[in-house]
């Protein structure tokens, strides 16, 4: 077991490399004429990076003795992750540049950085000591993120709700990695699933799995471990938001998926089928409905990320090639129109500091490409056609479906039945902006160029992504891929 074996980290090595190079440039830039260029070199740099990753061969390639494993779907499934931290990068440029915080736009890059990193080790792991590994790298630093508006009490708070969260659950996590070890000797994935396909059971493993469910469901937002949530969204800096929205959630669903199909494959229909959808279905239903009772933004779309994990989860249950080309292609669909209605609420929020839905009341009159934005990211989120929102879960519900078995068609009808429900409050949104009336609350502005950027980016994939089957076909393609389980 060589050094060369790094070399096949591409992507890691990719990041780490964006990471070294922001550190430097950020310690040696003594004044703060030198430490302007920091937000626009950072942003090219990762731009760059992600083009490489999306054009890099698709290949397999398995090394430190099969602890890792960077596969087609694992390329694909970070390609589409970076572009979402791109669009992060956009938006908070402006954000990144103010008074209060850039003193410490370096940290703020780096330590985006490292969350990236470890998302990426979580993917490809194929062992569970590498997992955990990344797991832990993705979220320490998130808690910091979260405290960066240190002035700010409502900042500290939902870091310490955070850190209390990742700490519990990691515990809970590592509980059940325990009763997994003694249950097969071997963290391996691969060893975890002969074991189970040999005939061995006990009901240690099924308690594991319970810790294991338990664990990753804190991070994912699943209900009941999810409450956390609304405060941590609201508290932390909207560009935070926003990245805790949709790149932690990514990539822990893909992770989760992997985890379940090349490990547990066995045993998951006969023991947890039917706890994953009381889980499932509680998850949407709890999040559409306290959906509707908020009137902060930021709590809004910390209970619609809920529910959308559970829509997520949805491509879990088929554990099939379908099933993760619908959870990515899902992924991809979420990434572009969440962003998007969070760039609309932090251009809101860093002109004017107002977050409440209230506070959109007319929002037509005076910013009108705003509101035409906002629109369509609410019309996405509810799946309402023709925009990319309702092909994901017209697709998602079809891989369900795929296997023709009747919970899960009772699973789907629920879903279809919370998707009323969910277009209810996202239309609340709209009819704010476009219906209530009086004056409007928000004065007209013209927002920044990082964050129009991030804007156009998030129209253009809500409006084409849908339309423009190739998105499609890529997550589809590149959940091609043999396995344990598979």
């Amino acid at each position: 077991m060589g050094y060369s074996q790094f070399g096949a980290m591409i992507p890691e090595l990719i990041i780490l490399g964006i990471f070294l190079v922001v550190f430097v440039a950020d310690v040696f830039s003594r004044d703060g004429s030198a430490k302007k260029f920091l937000t626009p070199m950072t942003t090219v740099l990762f731009g760059l990076g992600t083009i490489a990753i999306w054009l890099l061969p698709s290949c397999e390639v398995s090394v430190f003795g099969g602890m890792y494993v960077n596969d087609t779907a694992s390329m694909a499934i970070k390609a589409i992750l970076n572009i979402g931290v791109f669009i992060v990068l956009l938006q908070s440029a402006h954000w990144v540049e103010s008074d209060e915080v850039a003193i410490r736009k370096g940290e703020f890059y780096e330590l985006l950085l490292v969350t990236l990193f470890g998302m990426y080790l979580m993917i490809s792991a194929r062992h569970f000591l590498l997992f955990v590994i990344g797991l832990e790298a993705a979220s320490l630093p998130l808690a910091a993120l979260v405290a960066f508006n240190k002035k700010h009490y409502e900042s500290n708070e939902a870091a310490i709700k955070y850190i209390l969260t990742a700490v519990f659950s990691s515990a809970i996590l590592l509980m059940g990695l325990s009763f997994v070890y003694a249950f097969s000797g071997s963290l391996y994935y691969s060893d975890i699933y002969a074991n189970i396909t040999s005939g061995k059971m006990s009901g240690l493993l099924i308690v594991a799995m319970a810790f294991m469910i338990a664990g990753i469901g804190f991070k994912l937002s699943l209900v009941p471990f999810h409450l956390w949530t609304a405060d941590v969204y609201q508290g932390a800096p909207t560009a935070i938001t926003s990245y805790l929205s949709v790149i932690s959630k990514g990539a822990t669903a893909f992770a989760f998926f992997i985890i379940f199909v090349q490990a547990f494959g066995q045993i998951y229909p006969d023991c947890w089928e039917w706890m994953l959808y009381a889980v499932i279905i509680a998850t949407i239903t709890v999040g559409n409905l306290f959906a509707i009772r908020q009137k902060n933004l930021k709590r809004f779309m910390a209970f619609s990320s809920i529910s959308q994990a559970g829509y997520i989860m949805l491509g879990a249950m088929t554990s099939s090639t379908m099933g993760l080309g619908s959870m990515m292609y899902y992924i991809f669909v979420y990434i572009v129109s969440n962003l998007g209605a969070f760039a609309v609420i932090t251009s809101i929020e860093n002109k004017t500091g107002k977050v409440s839905m209230d506070d959109y009341d007319g929002l037509h009159k005076t910013n009108p490409w705003l509101s035409f934005a906002m629109t369509l990211a609410m019309f996405s989120l509810a799946g309402i056609p023709p925009f990319a929102g309702f092909f994901s879960k017209f697709l998602i519900f079809t891989s369900a479906t795929s296997t023709g078995s009747m919970p899960l068609y009772i699973l789907v009808l629920i879903a279809l039945i919370n998707t009323i429900i969910s277009l209810y409050y996202y239309l609340l949104v709209v009819k704010a902006i476009w219906i209530n009336p009086g004056e409007a609350k928000v004065e007209a502005f013209k927002s920044n160029a990082g964050e129009r950027a991030a804007l156009w980016i998030c129209v253009a994939g809500i409006v084409l992504f849908g339309l423009v089957p190739y998105i499609y076909e890529y997550c589809y393609n590149a959940a091609l891929i043999p396995g344990p389980g598979q």
